[in-house]
């Protein structure tokens, strides 16, 4: 791949960069010892789906910035520019107060989204969810003296890393040495049918919908406010839901009056094919969570997306001093993050991304089934759109997850063959064995078969 001349020009300057960031930042899931014999990756530019470090190398993105979230690719000047007048107009005001972006933002977003009504804006996708527990508890208290306060979660689902969005993650490793965690979370089964619980069955996705409905039963349903779930998994091993499943859910949330929280961080804004991952299965939840791609990271937003019925819980007498949404996120009234997210909306309409992330998620997953076929090292290949899984197994009959080690292997090996792809990572005790794709939203045909060329190479060397 190209390389371009890198904005540090001498070995000099280069160095000295590195050893800044060597003795001052703190990177994100990283053990620093490793630095002691290494240098840390920089990276300084990215354009499209690539970018390059500070040495000047050129990679394939195919993690959308590592973390799922560069939807619409590097360099888009427009966004930049969006922000940049905004921000000359006005940077930030409170979120007691509307602002223009914020009002036009939340009227297109929400065109995406039928039934759904009300944006209430926040910085991140932990925040969001934090906003969203909130919500649940606070109609626990206006309506059911406090009692229907729990939040149910899935095993595998990763909610964010604040001590409330771990204490309803079902990912053991993430959770480690942060407990004692917030009571009133209570967690059920996953729904991997490649991993299923009840063996070989042809009703898998009803079975795994039932467990909420276990969950609920030996809670109380009188005790349980809600459930939270990702459309579909993302970090915890990209588990698409089988059939059957969501349909189930929605039911049994309508038989016990359990709200249904979405948690839309990865999956909203066109990664899986339509313009909301909840929306390939036609259910209409209570509650949506988006972060990430909503402005392809250019600034940071998120966002809790209520139906009306939700907001309305919250209308009384201006004297009623406890019954409003008594919350506040400081940086939910930047305005950076509405224009971003307006310009990011209308690249992903006017170059029709969420159709070709639909397009190039079938070519790239016809892809990696060849490959499957090919490589024993392949136990499944799952996914959506751009959002694609590919489990490792040391024994494709037994389905024996590979140590965390050789899927490391596998993307490092990646890496240095110029792609970057994702991993579960350090997630669980067992399965830290699924490589995660999340090209960004832009990815030709080249650039898929560049990913699937250099997958065939490395699982060939591991062979």
């Amino acid at each position: 791949m190209a390389s371009f001349e890198p904005a540090v020009q001498s070995k000099k300057q280069i160095s000295q960069a590195v050893e800044q960031d060597r003795a001052n930042v703190w990177h994100h899931l990283s053990q620093h010892s490793v630095y002691q014999n290494q240098d840390p990756m920089m990276m300084v530019r990215g354009e499209g789906s690539k970018v390059w470090d500070i040495n000047g190398k050129c990679y394939l993105d195919a993690s959308a910035g590592g973390v799922w979230c560069v939807n619409v690719g590097y360099g888009r000047e427009s966004i930049s520019k969006a922000i940049s007048e905004q921000l000359t107009q006005l940077n930030f005001f409170a979120g007691t107060a509307g602002t223009l972006p914020a009002a036009e933002f939340a009227e297109k977003l929400l065109e995406k989204m039928p039934g759904m009504s009300r944006v209430y804006y926040a910085s991140s996708g932990s925040e969001a969810n934090e906003k969203a527990f909130k919500i649940v508890r606070q109609i626990a208290h206006l309506k059911y003296g406090g009692k229907k306060h729990k939040i149910l979660y899935r095993e595998r689902d990763y909610h964010g890393s604040t001590i409330g969005t771990l204490s309803a993650t079902g990912q053991e490793e993430r959770r480690k040495q942060y407990g004692p965690f917030a009571p009133g979370f209570v967690e059920f089964p996953h729904c991997c049918e490649y991993r299923s619980q009840f063996g070989d069955v042809d009703n898998y996705g009803i079975l795994a919908a039932k467990e909420l409905e276990k969950a609920i039963l030996r809670e109380g349903p009188d005790t349980v406010g809600a459930v939270i779930l990702e459309p579909i998994t993302a970090g915890g091993g990209v588990i698409t839901p089988p059939e059957g499943y969501w349909q189930e859910i929605q039911a049994i949330c309508k038989k016990y009056q359990v709200l249904l929280h979405i948690d839309e961080v990865v999956c909203g804004l066109g990664r899986t094919g339509k313009w909301f991952g909840y929306q390939h299965y036609g259910i209409k939840p209570d509650i949506v969570t988006l972060a990430k791609g909503v402005a392809s990271s250019y600034a940071a937003i998120s966002c809790v997306v209520t139906t009306e019925e939700i907001f309305e819980e919250f209308i009384a007498e201006p004297r009623d001093r406890d019954a409003y949404f008594r919350d506040i996120s400081t940086f939910g009234g930047c305005t950076a993050g509405p224009a971003a997210a307006l310009e990011n909306l209308r690249i992903l309409e006017d170059e029709k991304l969420v159709e070709n992330s639909a397009k190039m998620g079938d070519y790239l997953l016809q892809g990696l089934q060849d490959l499957q076929k090919r490589h024993a090292l392949i136990g499944d290949v799952r996914g959506k759109g751009l959002l694609l899984g590919l489990e490792l197994v040391s024994d494709l009959a037994a389905k024996t997850p590979v140590a965390e080690t050789v899927s490391a292997q596998v993307a490092a090996k990646c890496m240095q063959k110029g792609l970057i792809i994702g991993r579960t990572n350090r997630s669980f005790t067992f399965f830290n064995n699924t490589l995660c794709l999340c090209p960004i939203l832009t990815l030709t045909e080249q650039e898929a078969d560049f990913i699937i060329d250099t997958l065939d190479e490395v699982f060939s060397e591991l062979a």
